[in-house]
């Protein structure tokens, strides 16, 4: 009996220590140190990317435990700029993000899966459109350490596809433009 006690306070502890370990970050939105972009075909002839300006958002990441890691990130669909004025009026329309009725887009993670040496497969909802899916970042982690402010930062980039119906986006652009790429770089700094 005295080894099980014994076994389950040391389990405890542990499990107490490595939650410990976790670190809160808040994702550098005012140093321009995090980007959610997107990659989308053209008429099968060349690629448009854009960008969304307005985003903000947090994550937990313990090293030495980084499946209890979690993300949240809210965007303004507004926000959005493909260096095209009147392409970025389309995309905030109706046809596509109908940012009127939809003006936030949100990630938030349910799920972190290690897949190899600072790799982990992302599990979470996307929200888009007014539409809830499941995806899968493929998430990679860049670095972390001390920055010249007397901060501490932590750095990963990660990418999904997803496919623009399964968001109830119902403009169809052709057989080379159902998908479009999600590319995710965030540094945070501990809070």
């Amino acid at each position: 009996m005295l080894k099980k006690t014994f076994a389950a306070l040391t389990l405890g502890a542990a499990l107490v220590a490595g939650q410990a370990m976790a670190a809160d970050y808040l994702i550098d939105k005012e140093g321009q140190h995090a980007f959610v972009n997107f990659k989308i075909g053209h008429l099968g002839y060349s690629f448009i990317y854009g960008t969304f300006k307005d985003f903000d958002g947090s994550f937990s990441y313990d090293e030495k435990n980084p499946e209890a890691s979690k993300v949240k990130v809210t965007l303004k669909t507004a926000s959005v700029d493909t260096n095209h004025a009147e392409r970025d009026k389309h995309i905030r329309s109706g046809d596509f993000l109908n940012v009127s009725k939809n003006p936030t887009a949100t990630f938030e993670s349910t799920s972190v899966k290690s897949t190899g040496q600072g790799t982990a497969d992302v599990t979470g909802n996307l929200t888009l459109n007014g539409v809830t899916k499941p995806v899968v970042i493929k998430a990679k982690f860049v670095g972390q350490g001390d920055d010249p402010w007397g901060g501490y930062r932590a750095g990963f980039e990660g990418s999904t596809k997803i496919k623009l119906k399964d968001f109830e986006i119902q403009k169809d652009l052709g057989p080379a433009s159902q998908e479009a790429e999600l590319i995710i770089s965030i540094e945070g700094v501990r809070a």
